[in-house]
């Protein structure tokens, strides 16, 4: 490793957290070197992907171009994926072969939809990550569903992003396709594991009242469909598939500590812990003092911290992530409408949704364009 100045930041992923680092370094001057690696210039906001689904936002609205944040960042962007880590060495490799070498490390590289159950129904299965993939795919399934009346959508998923894209799928097929027939399968865990029982019930009959037919039952995937543990058989058109994540099998090859899924180990500051030259945050760590839910609310949420600890000069503290012990939901049910969701609490109705677009506006406007350094 060269260790002549400057020293090399590179920030792996465009990631929600990574945003807060890239808004940090606009704001304060650094002689470090910063590189981007991002897949395209382009972030989808994942709070937004449900309603540009349905209709409501166009797709310019809910993402992000990483390609001015970079730049008020001093930050050279390279569009590639990484594909290994030799962290040790302090350098990492890109889907071409090449490697980067690195002082620090910043990953954000997010995980991948578990599809492992549903491989076998082949090219009906569209998983909703990664999300570029997910939006490209999309519009020609909507177009598909035009031209085959009685087209059969299946989502398999029962946890907040599988009823979020059932609602969603409903709303846009509704206007464009109405004579589909949209499934949405929850696994033996339920209906919205973790969350309360009123909003269990709220979501229930919200999907009741939107025809969206609702199977609790383990699933697997066939060339024609899925076979349900109770014995059933779904044919499907196109399976669209949130089943919980998975860590990019990359990492498995990493000699980061990891823990017994593939996640990286990080501590309260979110550093590695065996390698304090590397950072990570959202999808693709898990805290070993903590449990958090891989949700995009503590990917937003850890941001700061992990820009604050980045930047850190010399001796200075790092700061600890603290999450809070309950997290707000906004889960929206296709229309303009959406459920709320805050530990015991829960609310519904077109204010939920209202509520919920000014947040996610807000999150876009911040991180809009920036004045020059």
């Amino acid at each position: 490793m060269n260790n002549s100045n400057p020293q090399r930041l590179i920030l792996a992923g465009g990631g929600h957290a990574q945003l807060s680092v890239l808004r940090a370094l606009a704001r304060q001057h650094t002689d470090r070197e910063v590189v981007l690696i991002t897949p395209g210039r382009y972030q989808m906001y994942s709070g937004m992907l449900p309603g540009w689904m349905a209709g409501h936002y166009t797709l310019d609205e809910c993402r992000i171009d990483l390609l001015p944040l970079a730049e008020q960042a001093g930050a050279r962007i390279i569009q590639s994926r990484v594909a290994g880590i030799a962290a040790t060495e302090n350098n990492l490799q890109l889907a071409d072969g090449s490697r980067l070498d690195f002082d620090l490390l910043s990953l954000a590289v997010g995980s991948e939809t578990d599809t492992a159950r549903l491989q076998a129904a082949g090219e009906l299965l569209l998983p909703v990550k990664p999300l570029e993939n997910f939006v490209a795919q999309w519009p020609r399934i909507v177009q598909d569903a035009t031209r085959k009346p009685g087209y059969r959508l299946i989502v398999v998923g029962g946890g907040a992003a599988g009823v979020e894209l059932a609602f969603a799928a409903r709303h846009a097929l509704a206007i464009r396709a109405p004579r589909t027939e949209v499934i949405l399968i929850a696994s033996d865990q339920g209906l919205l594991p973790g969350h309360a029982a009123g909003v269990k019930r709220r979501a229930r009959a919200l999907l009741h009242q939107r025809g969206i037919v609702l199977y609790q039952a383990q699933s697997l995937g066939d060339g024609d469909g899925v076979k349900l543990s109770t014995g059933a058989h779904l044919t499907a058109d196109c399976i669209l598939a949130a089943t919980g994540a998975r860590p990019a099998p990359w990492l498995a090859q990493t000699d980061l500590a990891r823990d017994e899924r593939g996640y990286v180990l990080v501590d309260a500051q979110h550093r590695s812990v065996s390698h304090p030259q590397v950072f990570a945050a959202g999808d693709v760590c898990m805290r070993t003092d903590v449990q958090l839910p891989r949700s995009g609310v503590h990917a937003v949420f850890a941001g700061p911290v992990l820009a604050h600890n980045l930047l850190a000069a010399g001796d200075a503290p790092l700061l600890r992530y603290r999450p809070r012990h309950k997290s707000l939901y906004l889960l929206a049910t296709g229309p303009r409408h959406a459920v709320a969701s805050w530990g015991a609490v829960s609310a519904q109705g077109g204010w939920v949704w209202r509520w919920k677009n000014w947040i996610d506006r807000r999150f876009m406007r911040k991180y809009g364009t920036y004045p020059a350094r």
